[in-house]
């Protein structure tokens, strides 16, 4: 960013695996920082964290004054968003929650960077909140075909890698492959059954419409983010045995009729999107050869469904913890900072 006014960040969950790529890509995009303060709970205070080429002290997060920072990226779970987010925000501090906390508050900005940063400054609570990981690569993809000829209805199911449910899921993963190889029993823990070579179609808790919660999220999140109520959204979320990535198979139906080479046109232009459609093998993107440790979201497998008239068909590939959270948190906090003059 240009020279200019610089800032005191604080990182709330910093020994986390959001925080850990929130500081990271901090120090790669030279965010314009005075101070970065990282915290977390008691048990993890005291210890370091990186940043860039610096060891930072991990500060005690229920100790610490909020007051004279400027914005503080939230990344510890809701409970702890719910107590020190409106807290630091009555010190003054701009909160960028990475929770579902916030989400659903008529108040409370939702913002994909890409997609509605014009809800930035219509923060009355001085919280903003990052959209859930799914809901963000899919609207990244979807967001110029909405604008170009409107959206009726999303049908999609959501290939989950297990970052998305923690530290915890990757180690599962982990420690069950290792072994099922060498024949041993995996016993599940973090997830309900086996994750390692499984699929899980269960993510979050069941509601009385027999949806999960974390499919629900797409619904909620979709129409607040498009500011569109009227749009039907059919979620299927899936846990997949990927360490990094989330993947998605969309099904839309368009207001108007689109040819899938005017989606490509408009995809290929978008900001934050990499187009990867190519009709042979390899052709397409994956969460390990593509979106595993990028910023972009690829897009690819761009079809007219044959099945009805105005659908298009896509294949949408994030790493769902760098651009799916840390990122585009920190995507808002350059566009906050940038208000401010920095």
């Amino acid at each position: 960013m240009a020279e200019g006014r610089k800032f005191k960040v604080a990182v709330v969950g910093a020994t986390g695996a959001v925080g850990e790529v929130m500081l990271a890509i901090l120090a790669e995009r030279k965010f314009p920082v005075s101070e970065v303060v990282p915290l977390a709970s008691e048990r993890s205070a005291g210890g370091t964290v990186k940043f860039g080429n610096r060891d930072l002290t991990v500060r005690n997060l229920d100790t610490y004054d909020f007051a004279g920072t400027d914005f503080g990226f939230f990344s510890a779970g809701s409970s702890v968003s719910k107590v020190h987010g409106p807290r630091a925000a009555a010190a003054g501090c701009v909160v960028v929650d990475n929770t579902s906390q916030f989400r659903y508050d008529a108040d409370i900005p939702l913002v994909v960077s890409e997609v509605n940063p014009h809800q930035i400054p219509n923060r009355p609570r001085g919280i903003i909140a990052n959209p859930n990981c799914s809901t963000m690569q899919m609207l990244v993809a979807l967001a110029p075909i909405h604008r170009a000829v409107g959206i009726e209805r999303i049908n999609v199911a959501t290939y989950q890698s297990v970052s998305g449910a923690g530290r915890s899921g990757l180690e599962e993963l982990g420690r069950q492959t290792a072994a099922m190889l060498n024949f041993k029993d995996p016993s599940p823990k973090k997830f309900p059954v086996q994750i390692a070579f499984n699929l899980i179609p269960h993510i979050d808790d069941f509601q009385d419409n027999g949806y999960t919660k974390e499919e629900m999220k797409v619904v909620w999140e979709t129409r607040k983010i498009l500011e569109d109520e009227s749009i039907q959204v059919n979620p299927t979320a899936v846990r997949v045995p990927v360490f990094f990535g989330h993947s998605e198979a969309v099904h839309i139906e368009t207001r108007e009729k689109i040819s899938a080479e005017r989606v490509r046109e408009l995809l290929s232009n978008a900001p934050g999107v990499v187009v990867v459609d190519e009709r042979k093998p390899g052709g397409y993107p994956t969460p390990v050869t593509h979106a595993a440790g990028k910023d972009p979201v690829f897009v690819g497998r761009i079809r007219e469904d044959i099945s009805h008239p105005r659908g298009i068909s896509l294949w949408v590939v994030a790493d769902n913890i760098r651009k799916g959270a840390a990122l585009n948190a920190i995507q808002i906090g350059e566009l906050l900072a940038k208000e401010r003059g920095g």
